[in-house]
């Protein structure tokens, strides 16, 4: 659909600060009509299925920084239209919207799934196509060896987020590593990319459990976890993280040994809601959930556009729980293409080798636009370099325990790729 300008029309009536002192010369440009054909912007989002609690707050975002456009000019002067498909958390599914979001709805550019299954389906499908995808999974190969020059990565993956924390885990919470894991691509790609690291530290990495995506029934494997293991790293989603941790628990597992994760494993779910289950747990944050952590102007404008409560993150009117280490991905997304649009004077998908050469190593400052941080977007990988928070759950809360700076990260996670090399 095409989006309104009501909701900034009801922002500067409020009297906000975005609509005090207006000048003459800026009104025009911020009520200056759109022309010409649109740039269709397509979704191919999770609305249902197990990560559709994610993909909520994926639609949600992007549905306002197209809102946000079509209220400030559009893109280039262009009205932006924004056309979403429900990839219903299954991979040939979602392969297929993908397909239908080109070819029958025209889209220009597809931000993608957070399911890496669906990437990994797409990625190939969005060079036939010639289409720009920004998958939202976290899978490492996606932007390495399965990528391509059509494929960009605002967010992180496995290997930026191995290189971001494990070497602090191993320091902080012990030397022997156990591995229990979603078994799927995404699962698989956080145990090879930790282990990699782990190996060169010197930690002892145990055998690896991998658990169907059906299991309910964690007592099976969980019994596998060796004697010995100083901390246990998870990956799981949505329900299977519920009975990952409580059942890990109810064993009394997290007296015997660190747990750790990334957000992922927590994301769109309160802890309180766990009933003290995740006690405890550290987990590597890609945006902090508490706003108090990351309290600019630029990222509480954001927030509030989310509608959320800066503690929780608990969506206004619902029990909703923002996916906030990825909904910011999307929006910023959104901007990336914007920016990349502008810069090459693309005009249609013809144009789209310009495109890809002007999004290749774009810097862009923390701003409304992008307010995660200052990031680059690698020229060699197509991976964006973003900053990282290791947190705790520490009573029904998540909280930061210290900062991870981009260029930290950047220094032990080199391009392994080359897509400026491909040809078109």
């Amino acid at each position: 659909m095409t989006t309104s300008r009501r909701s900034f029309m009801k922002m500067v009536l409020a009297g906000t600060a975005l609509g005090q002192g207006l000048n003459l010369t800026l009104t025009k440009n911020l009520f200056a009509k759109t022309t010409g054909e649109p740039i269709i912007i397509g979704h191919q989002c999770d609305l249902t299925g197990g990560i559709s609690s994610w993909g909520y707050w994926h639609d949600k975002a992007a549905k306002a920084a197209v809102d946000y456009l079509n209220d400030n000019n559009g893109i280039a002067g262009r009205p932006v239209k924004y056309v979403v498909e429900d990839t219903e958390t299954n991979a040939p599914t979602g392969a297929r919207k993908f397909r239908s979001l080109v070819q029958r709805s025209k889209a220009d550019f597809v931000i993608g799934s957070v399911h890496s299954g669906i990437n990994l389906a797409t990625v190939p499908i969005a060079k036939e196509l010639k289409t720009i995808y920004i998958p939202q999974g976290m899978a490492a190969v996606m932007t390495g060896a399965k990528g391509n020059r059509y494929v960009f990565r605002v967010n992180s993956d496995t290997y930026s987020q191995a290189a971001a924390g494990a070497a602090w885990a191993m320091n902080n919470l012990g030397k022997n590593w156990g591995f229990i894991f979603a078994d799927y691509g995404w699962g698989w790609s956080h145990f090879n990319e930790h282990k990699a690291v782990l190996d060169k530290l010197g930690a002892s990495v145990g055998k690896p459990i991998a658990v169907p995506l059906d299991a309910k029934d964690f007592l099976p494997y969980l019994t596998k976890v060796a004697k010995g293991t100083d901390e246990l790293y998870s990956i799981f989603f949505g329900s299977q993280s519920v009975a990952y941790y409580t059942q890990s628990k109810s064993l009394g597992l997290d007296k015997r040994m660190k747990r750790y994760s990334v957000i992922c494993t927590h994301e769109a779910i309160s802890p309180k809601d766990m009933g003290g289950a995740s006690e405890g747990i550290y987990m590597l944050e890609y945006h902090p959930r508490m706003l108090k952590y990351k309290d600019t102007p630029h990222n509480r404008k954001v927030r509030d556009l989310m509608r959320v409560d800066p503690v929780d993150g608990k969506e206004d009117g619902s029990k909703k729980i923002i996916a906030g280490s990825h909904y910011w991905a999307v929006w910023e997304g959104i901007f990336f293409i914007q920016k990349a649009i502008e810069k090459s004077g693309w005009k249609s998908k013809k144009d789209t080798p310009d495109f890809i050469q002007a999004l290749e190593g774009l810097a862009v400052k923390e701003s409304f636009e992008h307010p995660q941080g200052d990031k680059v977007m690698r020229a060699k990988d197509h991976k964006a370099v973003i900053n990282f928070y290791m947190s705790k759950v520490q009573n029904g809360e998540i909280h930061v325990q210290h900062n991870i700076p981009a260029a930290d990260v950047e220094s032990r996670f080199p391009p392994r790729y080359d897509f400026t090399k491909e040809s078109f």
